[in-house]
């Protein structure tokens, strides 16, 4: 999302994450990762619960799909930041527009899935 936060800001979309952890996490992953968008932090996982998100198993971290995904990761450079509070949870990419409609959800199905980018401008344009 930081690579392409000017192309959404360009576009009229304000950014926001959601994570599990605490503050202090939250901020030592903001000042890796450099976001200057809104970082809430769930701790009671709230909107996770309410969203019903998946979670992996140890198991699912071996398989064929995430390996790929963390193939294609470090390619583009990122690497994994330090464990959140549950590893196992997966997330999800929603574009919501005027008057409370999602215009755009994804909910990753293994770790590493994350929405296309060119899914989620295209939602917004």
């Amino acid at each position: 999302m930081r690579e392409n936060e000017a192309e959404f800001r360009r576009r009229g979309a304000n950014l926001a994450a959601i994570g599990l952890g605490d503050l202090h996490y939250a901020r030592i992953f903001r000042e890796e990762t450099r976001i200057t968008f809104p970082l809430l932090v769930d701790a009671g996982r709230i909107a996770y619960r309410a969203i019903e998100l998946r979670k992996t198993t140890f198991f699912g971290l071996f398989t064929r799909e995430n390996f790929r995904a963390r193939s294609r990761a470090r390619a583009a450079g990122h690497r994994q930041h330090k464990l959140g509070k549950d590893p196992f949870q997966l997330g999800a990419s929603f574009v919501f527009g005027q008057g409370n409609k999602d215009l755009y959800v994804h909910l990753s199905a293994y770790t590493g899935d994350n929405a296309p980018m060119a899914s989620l401008l295209a939602a917004i344009s």
